[in-house]
């Protein structure tokens, strides 16, 4: 997928945060973007990539979109898009990012926002977009209802290996580790496609993808089953990662059941931060046993757990191998840091799993339904 626009990533205050997920991920990874800088003045001048991973990767933190217009047009490159990387609780624009938007509009550069807040829908913003003829692209607005697609059962007739990487808490880096293994499969000659379900994989370049927290419940299921069949029947990919969304036991992001449900994955993935105590955002809601969860997993797919990948945020480098070893001796199931480690080590797990496919069920008897 060749990059369709040069891209200056808003992220205000919100960079090297959880508020900021969105932004990291363009960082670390895009298909869709050549990313030119990211806007957040408390981490100007330092590199984006450095800042989070610890490692340069050549995207400057500017103090201003000002800033970033510059140095586009230093380098040649001089953007065309406003993304916003920003990933509030509840997904709404503050009164500075919107006014950060209009200014952003009024230099020509057409805005991407994953936001529940439509800009399309904000009429000062859609004013000031019309007259400067720029694009407003609201990545979280749902299709029309008369788009959407209820459970088939088409799903069955997918013979590709599905693997859900499903989590112990939302930004908890389900998505990276996702993206990671595609890669790990690719590195290895395998044909393998991403599903994405949230507004951040398509941002990084998902051909598949829906985003599971803007749809009518009634069809969530049948969306993520419609992603992994079209998925399979249009690039007969070897394997098939599915990005989990909040976790199972989170009381404002209780993702993961649909995706069990419709998805009907192979193996699970279970990442894990392993010196959170409470759920994101929310202090004094513990965050359960990490071998409860598992059980939880797997007694709602009547799929095994493989393996926990682990999220390091708050571990000290050199205690990351104790702490794995310590998941692998109280659950049972090796752990890796793919961030850290890449995905290598654990490709040695799936990849046998490859070699053990079964003949896809027939779909004969399924047909596509509606509601009534």
């Amino acid at each position: 997928m060749t990059p369709e626009a040069n891209a200056i990533v808003y992220c205000e205050g919100a960079y090297n945060t959880l508020n900021g997920k969105t932004a990291h991920g363009l960082v670390r990874f895009t298909r869709r973007y050549r990313v030119l800088a990211v806007v957040d003045s408390r981490y100007a001048g330092q590199d984006a990539g450095e800042v989070i991973d610890g490692k340069a990767n050549g995207i400057p933190v500017t103090a201003s979109i000002e800033d970033a217009l510059t140095l586009g047009r230093q380098a040649g490159t001089p953007a065309t898009h406003l993304v916003i990387g920003i990933a509030p609780d509840g997904g709404r624009l503050g009164s500075q990012a919107r006014r950060d938007v209009i200014a952003a509009i009024g230099h020509k550069l057409n805005v991407d926002c994953g936001l529940h807040d439509f800009l399309s829908e904000d009429e000062e913003i859609a004013m000031h977009a019309e007259r400067n003829g720029v694009i407003l692209r609201d990545i979280r607005k749902p299709p029309d209802r008369s788009q959407l697609h209820f459970f088939s059962g088409k799903i069955e007739s997918v013979a590709a290996l599905k693997i859900a990487v499903l989590g112990t808490d939302s930004a908890v880096g389900k998505r990276t580790t996702a993206w990671l293994l595609v890669q790990a499969f690719e590195r290895l000659g395998y044909k393998a496609e991403m599903i994405g379900t949230g507004q951040t994989a398509w941002m990084q370049g998902a051909r598949y993808s829906m985003i599971m927290d803007s749809l009518v419940n009634d069809f969530v299921s049948g969306e993520i089953e419609h992603a992994v069949w079209s998925a399979w029947n249009e690039q007969h990919p070897d394997v098939i990662i599915i990005e989990g969304q909040g976790s199972l036991m989170n009381p404002a992001y209780p993702g993961g059941f649909e995706i069990l449900a419709a998805g009907r994955p192979d193996l699970v993935l279970l990442q894990h931060a392993p010196a959170r105590k409470d759920y994101d955002g929310f202090p004094g809601y513990p965050i359960q046993p990490l071998s409860r969860q598992i059980e939880a997993v797997e007694i709602l797919s009547g799929k095994p757990v493989v393996a926990v990948t682990v999220n390091h945020e708050n571990l000290d480098a050199d205690r990351i191998p104790a702490v794995c070893e310590a998941i692998h001796t109280v659950a049972g199931l090796p752990a890796f840091d793919v961030l850290r480690d890449r995905a290598d080590a654990l490709m040695d797990l799936l990849v046998p799993h490859l070699k053990n496919r079964q003949p896809a069920a027939s779909t004969d008897n399924f047909e596509e339904k509606s509601e009534a």
